[in-house]
């Protein structure tokens, strides 16, 4: 009986706390489908009289904006890829081979994670702008085409893999790199794909670093387009609400459909909390 009771009252806290997550977004949908007149009433009008589907189609006229979109899904899939090398070979070198000074340089590599990336907006920007950068792809792309606790959940993940593959293929005169793409990678499908999903979620939501780098609308992105929008009667809530909408959209597609690659990466990778 006592275990019923705590399970039930873990299911009512849970699904409180799914309720207080999710009221934002119905909020934001509904008000993407209202008309201007049913946002500002003394009476709040919750559900909209008529859905106004055309507001969808308002914001695709936005001057830019379908530039915003492109530009932000370059810079995503570009990011997205760049980490993916960068990390799976540095979590193997870390995980399969032996060097001198590997636990120094692991060790310092997960100590730079305590540092704040906003502690390194400035350093990094004087660099980039000295190196002529700035409104580029390449400073919004290159700086995060790496991260310390990729490199570190894929180590951990490949330390999972039996180290007999190995041996059983440099027996086969196996090189490193070919046991890498055709043992390793396949064998991590659900690590890398967690790490991919992390990325793209990630980039495409990130907001103060291409408006730090970026003075041009030609290379603004979609976040930094709902952080500016405005009309020439002011902000229109319901297209701000529905460009909104249209931004999450992408990311809340390829959670939903690949999450299960995200708890089997962590549940497997032995990283907890």
């Amino acid at each position: 009986m006592n275990k019923k009771l705590k399970d039930l009252s873990i299911y009512i806290v849970l699904i409180i706390g799914a309720v207080f997550i999710l009221l934002p977004f119905v909020w934001m949908i509904l008000t993407a489908l209202k008309a201007p007149d049913e946002i500002f009433t003394n009476s709040p009008v919750i559900l909209p009289k008529k859905l106004r589907w055309e507001n969808f189609l308002e914001v695709l006229k936005i001057p830019m904006f379908k530039r915003y979109f492109l530009n932000s899904i370059i810079i995503t899939v570009s990011i997205t890829i760049g980490e993916l090398i960068t990390t799976i070979l540095a979590a193997f070198a870390f995980s399969q081979f032996e060097f001198k000074g590997k636990e120094i340089i692991f060790t310092l590599l997960l100590a730079t994670m305590m540092v704040p990336d906003e502690v390194l907006v400035i350093p990094n920007f004087v660099l980039l702008s000295k190196l002529g950068w700035i409104n580029t792809y390449k400073a919004l792309i290159l700086p995060w085409c790496t991260s310390v606790f990729a490199i570190f959940f894929l180590r951990q993940y490949f330390l999972g893999i039996p180290k007999e593959l190995y041996y059983a293929a440099k027996v086969d005169n196996c090189s490193d790199f070919k046991y890498l793409v055709k043992i390793m990678i396949p064998l991590s499908t659900p690590a890398i794909v967690t790490v991919a999903i992390l990325k793209i979620i990630n980039s495409w939501n990130a907001f103060m670093w291409p408006l730090v780098v970026t003075n041009s609308e030609k290379m603004r992105t979609l976040p930094t387009m709902l952080a500016n929008y405005t009309s020439e009667a002011g902000i229109d809530y319901h297209l701000l609400m529905a460009a909104s909408t249209i931004v999450i959209l992408p990311t809340l597609i390829i959670y939903i459909f690949l999450s299960k690659y995200i708890i089997n990466g962590v549940s497997r990778s032995g990283i907890k909390g």
